[in-house]
């Protein structure tokens, strides 16, 4: 018995703070009471859980990029790798590997590729092409925005005009016509800039309904171009009604002379008879 148990110990092999293990392999392992328990499973997964980068080696024209990278990556991240080295986009690389274009979302090790496998990167041109027609897009819509957003803030101070006139001349007070044409010509103005923009969807929208807008204010200021009219009108006929008076004419000594007879003639009628020809001067 103490020689079993004695070969037993030597072949656990007791270690220094109690713990012990079988052979070179680590399985078991002896706490401090004395139990023997088998070894927990977290440095061996530990050890198991540990990949290695591999080394893939990419073609660019005549020039081979090596890229260390975890195998269960992607082609994405792998594209991401080569925007620094090879100085393309990340949406205009395509990475052939085994004669096939990789898709970006694709794994490295679900796709066969393995330590030293070797893929050729090209220029997509037509993705590239595709993405500056969409960037020239985007641009002539944002410059659009901006152009309808400074268009807006001028028919705003203009609308406050047309309605400060509005106010005026419903109020019976006579404006300067001249007031009038200039306003609608500086909302023609805006309305000629309006119908120079090319724009889709919301921006299209937005600058149909300034547009309209514009409209509505000429509409106005012709509407309030006529009561201006009548009021100037009705003004006249109240200077026709109550004239000025007016100042006597200058009668000659003759006429005061003569006034007289010529009215005792009228009311008795007698013939006035030349009795001598007076000298004319």
């Amino acid at each position: 018995m103490l020689g079993v148990k004695s070969r037993n110990v030597g072949t656990l092999g007791v270690a220094k703070g109690g713990y012990s293990t079988t052979g070179g392999n680590a399985t078991c392992e002896v706490r401090p009471c004395g139990m023997l328990v088998q070894k927990r499973n977290s440095d061996v997964n530990q050890s198991q859980n540990i990949v290695h980068n591999i080394k893939v080696r990419v073609k660019y024209g005549s020039v081979y990029h090596e890229v260390n990278i975890k195998p269960h990556a992607t082609f994405g991240e792998l594209k991401k790798m080569l925007v620094g080295p090879t100085g393309l986009n990340l949406l205009d690389q395509k990475i052939v590997y085994k004669d096939k274009e990789r898709d970006s979302k694709a794994y490295l090790d679900v796709s066969g590729v393995k330590d030293g496998s070797r893929m050729v990167l090209f220029d997509d041109i037509m993705s590239r092409e595709k993405r500056l027609v969409e960037n020239l897009k985007t641009a002539k819509t944002e410059k659009a925005k901006t152009e309808i957003v400074s268009i807006t803030s001028e028919i705003d101070k203009l609308a406050k005009q047309v309605g400060n006139l509005e106010i005026e001349i419903y109020g019976g007070k006579k404006v300067v016509e001249k007031v009038l044409l200039n306003l609608i010509e500086l909302l023609m103005s805006q309305l000629i800039k309006l119908d120079g923009i090319i724009a889709e969807g919301d921006v299209k929208l937005q600058r149909r309904m300034q547009v309209k807008r514009v409209q509505k204010y000429i509409e106005v200021l012709d509407m309030l171009k006529i009561r201006n009219s009548k009021i100037a009108s009705n003004s006249n006929e109240t200077k026709g009604r109550y004239p000025l008076q007016q100042h006597p004419k200058k009668v000659s000594f003759e006429q005061r002379l003569i006034a007289p007879m010529e009215k005792q003639r009228d009311s008795m009628n007698w013939p006035i008879v030349a009795t001598k020809n007076w000298e004319k001067f």
